[in-house]
């Protein structure tokens, strides 16, 4: 059977306009464009073979070795592929590397965004398996989660700049699922802006509760990674916190969060009273970035 009996492209569009018409997902196991998606990366293995087997190759006496086959895993389902080989074993495609059964990023990135979000192994091979019909083991999915470890270590222990003018420390609270519970946990925050005016995330730190002997561990982290000075530093009204700052940068000036200086007056104000407390009439102490209504 010749390339042209192999693929229909009648069918393939009648099977297409069916697909489209019902809502199905033209890719996956029984996708119209399935097919398509297979000759595209045979084609493509094939043209990285010709282009392997080049005058030195052949003088050497390498010549193709028939076809082997393998299963590829892929965002829109599983698919067979027809491999070719070489005689002397040298051939290493790029597009489908061999040993390689997912064809990447876009599977790779689905899972991860998944892993991050808290979903357990379990979890996303059962997704994976009902949306692309694609099963996935609890040994491959950690390979792949395992390959943003390194890249978040080199991350958190960049190098820094030496001086930033404000920097802003703060800690959010998150519920994520550990061990098969949901328990709490506290992240740490630390923006920073530069001489330049640009801003910066320089560190993020993960604890189960917010104390300002954490904030101090964390504040010596910043100094190790070349953090000398810092002129303002924002925070809330966590007890401490401006004497653990002033242990690792003594001259650097602390100054209270507008935002946590508002909640913490307004728990003072009855309820019934707070709207009005909160409005804004006086030039005066209007909020920074509110601008004046022209008068034309």
């Amino acid at each position: 059977m010749d390339k042209q009996e192999k693929f229909n492209y009648e069918a393939l569009k009648r099977k297409t306009l069916e697909q489209l018409r019902s809502g199905k997902s033209l890719f996956g196991k029984d996708g119209a464009f399935a097919p398509l998606l297979k000759d595209i990366l045979e084609a493509a293995l094939q043209g990285e073979m010709d282009g392997h087997l080049d005058e030195e190759q052949r003088a050497e006496g390498n010549r193709k070795n028939g076809k082997g086959r393998k299963k590829l895993k892929t965002a829109d389902g599983t698919i067979e592929l027809e491999t070719p080989r070489d005689r002397s074993g040298t051939f290493e495609p790029q597009i489908i590397k061999k040993r390689e059964t997912i064809l990447a990023e876009s599977l790779e990135n689905k899972i991860i965004g998944m892993y991050g979000h808290g979903m357990s192994f379990r979890d996303i091979s059962a997704h994976i398996k009902e949306m692309y019909d694609t099963e996935i083991s609890a040994t491959t999915l950690s390979s792949i989660t395992d390959k943003i470890i390194p890249l978040v270590k080199e991350w958190q222990a960049r190098p820094l700049e030496s001086l930033y003018c404000i920097v802003w420390l703060d800690a959010m609270f998150y519920k994520v699922k550990e061990e098969g519970k949901v328990v709490s946990r506290c992240v740490y925050n630390i923006l920073g802006i530069n001489a330049e005016g640009r801003k910066d995330l320089l560190g993020t730190y993960v604890s189960e509760s917010e104390g300002a002997n954490f904030w101090l561990g964390v504040l010596t982290n910043l100094q190790q990674r070349g953090v000398t000075d810092i002129l303002i530093a924002c925070i809330d009204g966590l007890k401490g916190f401006p004497e653990a700052i002033a242990t690792v940068y003594p001259a650097t000036e602390v100054q209270a969060c507008i935002v946590h200086q508002i909640r913490h007056s307004i728990k003072y104000v009855a309820s019934k009273d707070q709207k009005s407390f909160m409005a804004v009439d006086s030039p005066e102490i209007r909020p920074v970035g509110v601008r004046e209504k022209s008068l034309t």
